[in-house]
């Protein structure tokens, strides 16, 4: 209410202004620039006052994480994994089975190397046996798809990619036990299950923003026996296939 005042009163008073103008005896060179710069003066003041009230649209429907978010497995020793909450963004990582010596735990901040967030709904689990478990999602305020890879062994090492093309996003057409991501230049398949891997090049590299992944892939889709995306090559869109083996 406020705002549309302001917006209001500055209207009124370039119109005022303008009036006057036509009011004296001004020469119609001098004339033109200020009726010019005053017009001006107007439209600026009407579009800060309309992108003022804009709100940046977001890829889920809510940002804050506000409970843990669960994920069990069906092996026999019932592996899971937590996602805890903190201050509207998750806090940890959390994964472990029935017998195993000791929790697995990390920093999700510091596992990821920045600040994500995340929504129970935009978020998906395989789980290996309990030999280990990926974990898929997409950042809520820029719709970046992240995948992670967490071993259960004590001595193996995480794996991050954080150029994910996830089937979380309705453009993207991923089989189930797939995992699919990019370095720019290239789309990477990857069975979650065998390990086996396939890969199909775009022809050169692309100037790909991870965080605005669709203004270079429009969609995708990929199976275990093909690989079709829709990408942006200089100024064209254009589509590229290929058929694939997983090995």
């Amino acid at each position: 209410m406020i705002r549309q005042f302001q917006f209001t009163h500055q209207k009124n008073f370039y119109i005022r202004v303008l009036q006057w103008l036509f009011l004296q005896s001004v020469k119609p060179i001098i004339m033109q620039k200020l009726l010019i710069a005053a017009a001006t003066l107007l439209m600026l003041s009407f579009v800060s006052c309309k992108s003022s009230t804009t709100t940046p649209k977001t890829f889920c429907d809510t940002v804050c994480l506000t409970d843990t978010i669960k994920f069990t497995g069906t092996h026999e020793k019932t592996p899971t994994v937590f996602i805890t909450a903190k201050n509207c963004l998750p806090d940890s990582i959390i994964w472990s089975y029935k017998g195993m010596a000791a929790d697995r735990k990390t920093g999700f901040t510091y596992l990821m190397g920045t600040t994500v967030n995340i929504n129970k709904n935009f978020i998906r689990c395989f789980f290996k046996d309990n030999e280990y478990a990926w974990l898929l999602f997409n950042d809520c305020m820029t719709g970046r798809g992240f995948q992670i890879k967490l071993p259960y062994d004590k001595n193996a090492n995480f794996s991050l990619k954080s150029s994910g093309i996830n089937s979380l996003d309705p453009k993207f057409s991923i089989a189930e036990n797939l995992v699919v991501n990019t370095d720019r230049g290239n789309i990477y398949v990857e069975d979650m299950s065998s390990g086996k891997k396939a890969m199909m090049t775009f022809g050169e590299p692309l100037p790909i923003d991870y965080d605005a992944l669709h203004d270079h892939i429009d969609s995708v889709n990929v199976t275990n026996s093909r690989i079709w995306v829709k990408i942006l090559v200089g100024k064209n869109w254009v589509e590229k296939e290929k058929n694939i083996v997983l090995e």
